[in-house]
């Protein structure tokens, strides 16, 4: 099970927030060149152990922590990889570099964080995804070289060594990698040249094959928003396409792959207005515009959560749930998951599934304005009927991620909302 979280380089840390507090509690309970992730663990009860609900995984003296993916394999390991922007030498300029932390959700601590791979160039976007088949094996996708090369880790030894391959290289820049592991079978999808691609793998990572997924109508750009492998073998990625025109709209599909990713149909789940009073150009696909994501639980039931509202009107986004026992043939009618009143805006929709039926969904809205707060719910029994509402985050703090003119309400946090949650209110990082 793994959460990635998207956020553009341009922006600030908010999502990242959300996102971390969202995955605690999202968590089952569950009973190629190899090299060390870093130095040696520290023994247990060092200085470096630390608490699991408030973990300290800044450098000394930095906080300059961007985006974030956290997993859980069925050991009761939670790993959390990050970037941290450095420098690699004095006067260098400061890069991004991906840290590892790892966990245990029993005795609720961390290891320290150690680097990835060996020192090399920029790493950004990074997306975690433990095997669904054996619960052990985790892999790591991420972009470097300015977003040119995508990359895949192997670890077969709960994330102490790595094997290491280049899944795709190009001359223009990637975007946002969505990762998804059964057995043998890996399905990485991606956006570059304002096109969706998708690197299969059917040897565990070793080689992959690098198809484009072309959208049903002409869009001028794209982002992958989740990725899953059903236990037959069928691969699924969700994504948003971008239209063209004066009156945009984001178009949200689901496309699968029968035959090992060799080719994609692809299926219209909904449409979504253009984020509205969006000034900033990163504004739709960075945070606030309509999104898609997807899951499959043990029996290969597919789930599907999404946010959207209707083109040509100026309604808030809802949040939206739908199913299919068909492997993607036939959905569910979409169905209203949230109980914020009319008005409220939703946004960044989650989803996890595990065993037959059970599936668990979070997202942000509005409801409490002038802060947005985060809420999840779960189902024991396909989404047919759903557990009460939780509350999991009154915090989000703008630190430069939403620009004033495109919050809409404005987030405010508080310096009480800033203690409850350990945060602070100046600067970036976690």
């Amino acid at each position: 099970m793994a959460f990635e979280f998207y956020r553009d380089w341009s922006c600030g840390n908010a999502r990242l927030r959300f996102l971390f507090l969202m995955v605690l509690a999202f968590v089952f309970a569950s009973g190629c060149t190899a090299y060390a992730a870093g130095p040696p663990s520290p023994p247990e009860g060092s200085s470096a152990d630390q608490n699991l609900s408030n973990p300290n995984l800044s450098a000394p003296n930095s906080s300059d922590q961007w985006e974030v993916a956290i997993a859980k394999d069925g050991f009761h390991h939670v790993y959390f990889l990050y970037s941290q922007k450095e420098a690699q030498c004095l006067g260098c300029a400061s890069l991004p570099r991906l840290r590892l932390a790892i966990g245990s959700d029993e005795d609720a601590k961390w290891e320290a964080p150690r680097e990835l791979t060996p020192p090399s160039f920029d790493q950004v976007n990074p997306a975690l995804a433990v095997d669904a088949g054996d619960q052990r094996t985790i892999y790591a996708a991420w972009l470097e070289r300015s977003r040119k090369d995508l990359l895949l880790a192997k670890s077969s030894d709960f994330g102490h060594s790595w094997s290491l391959v280049v899944v795709a290289r190009a001359d223009g820049a990637a975007n946002r990698p969505v990762l998804f592991a059964r057995g043998e079978n890996v399905t990485i999808a991606f956006s570059r040249d304002h096109q969706m691609w998708t690197a299969s793998s059917h040897d565990g990572g070793i080689t992959f094959d690098v198809v484009n997924v072309s959208a049903p109508a002409p869009v001028r750009d794209v982002l992958a928003g989740g990725a899953t492998i059903d236990p037959n073998g069928n691969s699924y990625i969700a994504w948003e396409g971008y239209t063209e025109g004066t009156a945009s709209e984001i178009e949200l599909y689901i496309s699968k792959s029968a035959d090992q990713g060799r080719s994609w149909t692809t299926t219209l789940m909904d449409r979504s207005r253009g984020t509205a009073n969006c000034k900033d150009s990163q504004c739709e696909w960075g945070y606030l515009g309509g999104q898609i994501t997807i899951a499959s639980d043990a029996a290969g039931t597919l789930y599907s959560l999404w946010n959207s509202n209707h083109p040509g009107k100026q309604d808030a986004e809802r949040v939206y749930f739908s199913s299919s026992t068909t492997a993607g043939e036939t959905w569910s009618p979409k169905a209203e998951v949230s109980n914020a009143p009319a008005g409220a805006k939703h946004v960044l929709p989650a989803i996890v599934a595990g065993a037959t039926g059970e599936v668990r969904i979070a997202w942000m809205d509005s409801r409490n304005s002038p802060r947005w707060s985060a809420y999840s719910r779960s189902s024991t029994n396909g989404g047919a009927t759903w557990g009460p509402e939780e509350l999991l985050s009154m915090y989000a703090p703008n630190s430069g991620y939403i620009p004033a003119q495109d919050s809409d309400p404005p987030f405010a946090p508080s310096p009480e909302d800033a203690r409850l949650y350990g945060e602070s209110l100046s600067g970036p990082g976690l």
